[in-house]
């Protein structure tokens, strides 16, 4: 199946299907990254498996719609809630929902990654969630301070060290340099799969930095319920090697949702390595 559109309000959702008739499964990522990042061979895994999967673009990512950027565009002061926003995260999690309906999908597992949105989702609209799996994620209800302690800053650091791009290929480079940067140390760099994904990303939609303030700004302007609140079966798991965040935020994540399952990769950073695909598609609560 190629490229669908949902529609919610003003926005137009791009996104894409894996196999037929298996249980619904909807990908959700966090900011800036498009679908393409979900590898297709993950998504085809996954399908082998019993799924039906579907994969979007988030607002202002890739295909869907984007908007303009806000008057201040720093991601800290977006982080802190002082941005006002131009959507927030219930506008952001209904176009998750707009894709499922599209698809005829009373309900479906969620898998985030690095994803408040997956969490927001399963919050605000519980009974649309059959079984959850966050990975590389924290608590998506944690204060801003709280946030602070989660979040490893080095690779902020590596990501300011890159060169100012001036031609596409440069572009792509970057791209591919901030997903190094973020990899497994202890997994084979993917990096064919990773330029090919970084072409199709910015073929698709060069990246636009100030989507993450947009993105920071629309998750700052929502307060969640509780995470204690959610019923849906659910895993969490971390990568003991995150660059961005630390093992803790999965940790204290999965000690909020009753009954969560946690499980920490040795060797694996902010990604999802081929290595451990298998692993955790089993664990996956059905």
């Amino acid at each position: 199946m190629g490229i669908e559109y949902a529609v919610n309000k003003d926005a137009r959702i791009a996104y894409e299907t894996f196999g037929t008739g298996g249980e619904p499964l909807l990908l959700v990522l966090g900011i800036d990254y498009q679908m393409v990042w979900w590898p297709d061979a993950f998504c085809e895994r996954l399908v082998e498996a019993g799924y039906h999967v579907a994969r979007y673009d988030n607002r202002d990512t890739g295909l869907s719609t984007h908007y303009p950027p806000p008057a201040d565009g720093h991601p800290w002061r977006a982080l802190l809630g002082r941005t006002p926003p131009l959507y927030t995260m219930a506008d952001m999690i209904d176009d998750g929902l707009a894709v499922m309906d599209a698809l005829g999908w009373d309900s479906a597992h969620v898998l985030g990654g690095a994803s408040a949105y997956a969490q927001g989702l399963v919050l605000l609209h519980p009974e649309r969630v059959s079984g959850l799996t966050l990975c590389m994620s924290f608590p998506a209800t944690a204060r801003a301070l709280q946030i602070l302690r989660y979040l490893k800053f080095g690779v902020f650091r590596e990501f300011r060290k890159l060169p100012k791009a001036t031609t596409p290929e440069q572009e792509i480079d970057n791209l591919i340099a901030i997903y190094r940067a973020q990899s497994s140390p202890g997994y084979p760099f993917p990096e064919e799969w990773v330029r090919e994904a970084a072409t199709l990303s910015h073929n698709r939609a060069p990246r636009d930095p100030r989507t993450t303030q947009r993105h920071l700004a629309a998750g700052r302007a929502v307060k969640l319920p509780p995470l204690s609140t959610i019923t849906a079966p659910t895993l969490v798991v971390s990568g003991a090697e995150d660059q961005l965040i630390k093992p803790s935020g999965g940790r204290d994540l999965a000690a909020q949702i009753p009954g969560a399952e946690f499980v920490v990769y040795p060797g694996v950073g902010h990604d999802l390595p081929e290595g451990i695909w298998d692993d955790v598609i089993a664990r996956m609560p059905r």
